[in-house]
């Protein structure tokens, strides 16, 4: 399913690209996987299905979430192999100069639906994974699926680096992979999208570990932003003693 020919005859300029990129280093990698792969990914994926709805009242809306996606078609198992081979880690550290594994339980990822009116508000990940305390999230990838996506669409990834206020935007389009780090600053998200409603937009999540000997920065959860929102503002200030108060009382 990924065009390796391509990522591994272009992995020099890949990896001069990433890590000069501002506001923090990223890349956006267009025809990632091999023609007509993209297209079989897209036909085949997921409706959104009450089940699956991720229940966040406050930061998001109308997203859905399917971390266990290798049952949808033979292809999505191919892509599963794919994204977490070792020829796949071995090159993505290479461009990214880290020592990259793919999470391949998928936490937290997989593929990711929204609907019209879904929204991601900015955001900072988590740095330790929560069920193996030394593995240090330090990318995200994410490949989109967005057949004919028009601007008036929405959906755009917004980047932000927290400590500069310097912004850019990267359009979720089809067979794109966008390659991110994954640190306290590196905020990101969506705004309010208008995705016809037999189009939703699509992505795949895949988040890269690199395995610390020793936890090396504090753990936290996820780090929310609002700029626009007093309610929220205040929310996002409580939010990380809130989560670390409730770790501390039932894990």
């Amino acid at each position: 399913m990924i065009n390796f020919k391509k990522l591994q005859r272009e992995k020099e300029t890949l990896r001069e690209q990433f890590l000069a990129a501002q506001p923090f280093p990223h890349i956006a990698i267009d025809d990632f996987l091999a023609e007509g792969a993209a297209e079989k990914l897209y036909a085949e994926a997921p409706k959104p299905d009450l089940s699956q709805k991720i229940k966040d009242p406050f930061f998001s809306k109308n997203r859905y979430q399917y971390p266990d996606y290798t049952g949808f078609s033979e292809n999505y198992k191919k892509f599963y192999e794919d994204i977490t081979s070792d020829k796949f880690a071995t090159l993505i550290s290479y461009i990214t100069n880290e020592d990259i594994f793919i999470d391949k339980d998928f936490h937290g990822g997989g593929v990711h639906l929204g609907v019209e009116n879904a929204h991601l508000d900015m955001h900072a990940d988590f740095n330790y994974h929560p069920k193996h305390e030394h593995w240090f999230r330090n990318l995200n990838l994410l490949l989109y699926l967005n057949k004919d996506w028009k601007p008036e669409y929405g959906g755009s990834l917004k980047l932000e680096d927290a400590r500069t206020g310097e912004k850019i935007e990267v359009e979720p389009l089809m067979n794109r992979l966008v390659i991110m780090h994954c640190r306290s600053y590196t905020l990101h998200g969506y705004d309010l999208t208008h995705f016809p409603t037999d189009k939703p937009r699509t992505s795949i999540a895949i988040y890269g570990y690199t395995l610390h000997e020793k936890v090396l920065d504090k753990p936290r959860t996820t780090i929310w932003v609002s700029n626009d929102n007093k309610f929220k503002q205040i929310l996002s200030k409580l939010w990380l003693p809130a989560v670390a108060l409730k770790k501390r009382l039932v894990g």
